[in-house]
């Protein structure tokens, strides 16, 4: 008997990642359908998706752009309130199967905490609240019985090693074999650049030269605050020690992370570098499906390079560092921060070296509390340093 398709919801179904998710379910219709639709506010982008996908459910966080959005669809969708509110509900919808969520920042802190409590799977492309309240939200998935799948390249990678162990989805990964990750970094689009960094433009940084993405990823991928938020990601996904994770800058991005063990093994993952490759595997785990992307040929690659990063010239990685040694409510404080600097950086208002200033000074007023703070402190803590991180812009 044919089982029925995977009934997805996607939070941010206009944005990179959203737009390729639907790329990989529109090759894959007996495979995956679309249930749900959430975005900010292109009401015309979602309105086009709902009608050629025909989802059930919308929503669109904008309270302006939920209303073009009705004009737009009048019939057949229902239209879920807008705001963190319509996030949530179409995250814990009864009808949907996996949320793909890539919603950018900490705005997706609350629908990943409401796909968790109802037992979801989530292709997790959201990686703020996992830095914010990463041990927190594996403490609730537990709880609740959801399963949180990465869609990052990198962290994809990690898990499709660790997963690789034990072929039972349900069974706990053998995690205290693992010696240490190797995280790599591309490098964003500085890694090979030697000029002033005080002088470059949003323009330049946005010029990223293997992926195309998002402009607030893609900013992190030039301070090279992305890999931070990864490392602490994959120490939350795996519970690991700073120590353990290793990040390497890899120009090619065709080892996309890879696992050392007690043995001295490495298991590596590697593809060519497109996020239908993570998206898709988010979205069918624990199942591997036809491909939708083109094969890796090593051959044409010719070299992999691997060097160590400039933690000076890139400082945004060493506060992420410090960061996941402070724990506590610090991590929230630095991806709070840096929401707030990279987004003055992309208006015009501080300059490029001024991202890891803004960040240091926000991460320098916080006065740590010792403990592992609930959700609640979390959303308080996110909340003071945005309007530090404001101070410190001024």
């Amino acid at each position: 008997m044919t089982k029925p398709p995977r009934r997805v919801a996607i939070l941010g179904s206009t944005g990179s990642i959203g737009v390729n998710a639907l790329n990989v379910i529109r090759e894959m219709p007996d495979d995956l359908a679309v249930v749900g639709l959430a975005a900010h506010s292109n009401a015309d982008l979602v309105a086009a998706q709902a009608e050629e996908f025909d989802a059930r459910l919308v929503a669109m966080f904008d309270d302006k752009a939920a209303a073009r959005l009705k004009s737009r669809l009048n019939g057949g969708a229902v239209h879920l309130p807008s705001g963190v509110e319509g996030l949530c509900a179409l995250a814990a919808d009864p009808e949907v199967d996996v949320v793909l969520t890539s919603l950018v920042g900490g705005v997706g802190f609350a629908p990943l905490l409401s796909a968790i409590r109802a037992g979801k799977t989530i292709a997790l492309a959201n990686k703020e609240p996992m830095v914010m309240a990463g041990a927190q939200f594996m403490r609730e998935a537990e709880r609740w019985g959801a399963r949180i799948v990465p869609v990052d390249s990198e962290p994809s990678a990690i898990f499709q090693c660790v997963q690789g162990l034990n072929p039972d989805p349900k069974a706990a990964a053998p995690l205290k074999t693992i010696r240490r990750v190797i995280l790599t970094a591309s490098g964003g689009a500085f890694g090979s650049y030697r000029g002033d960094l005080s002088e470059v433009t949003p323009a330049q940084a946005l010029k990223h030269p293997t992926w195309k993405m998002g402009n607030k990823i893609t900013i992190d991928c030039a301070t090279l605050m992305n890999k931070g938020f990864e490392m602490i990601e994959i120490m939350n996904l795996f519970a690991l020690k700073r120590e353990q994770v290793e990040i390497v800058i890899h120009p090619q991005s065709i080892f996309h992370s890879g696992v050392e063990f007690s043995d001295g093994s490495v298991l590596a993952q590697m593809g060519v570098p497109d996020m239908k490759l993570p998206i898709q595997y988010g979205m069918t785990f624990p199942a591997r499906t036809a491909r939708v992307v083109e094969p890796l040929d090593l051959v044409k690659v010719g070299t992999l390079e691997f060097r160590a990063p400039d933690f000076r010239r890139f400082p945004c990685l060493e506060l992420a560092r410090e960061a996941a040694k402070a724990g506590g409510g610090m991590p929230a404080v630095l991806s709070a921060a840096d929401e707030v600097a990279v987004e003055a950086f992309l208006a015009g208002k501080i300059r490029f070296t001024d991202i890891p200033r803004v960040i240091e000074r926000t991460m320098g007023a916080y006065q740590a509390t010792g403990g592992l703070p609930g959700f609640p402190e979390v959303v308080e803590t996110d909340a003071w340093a945005r309007r530090k991180a404001e101070e410190a812009l001024r």
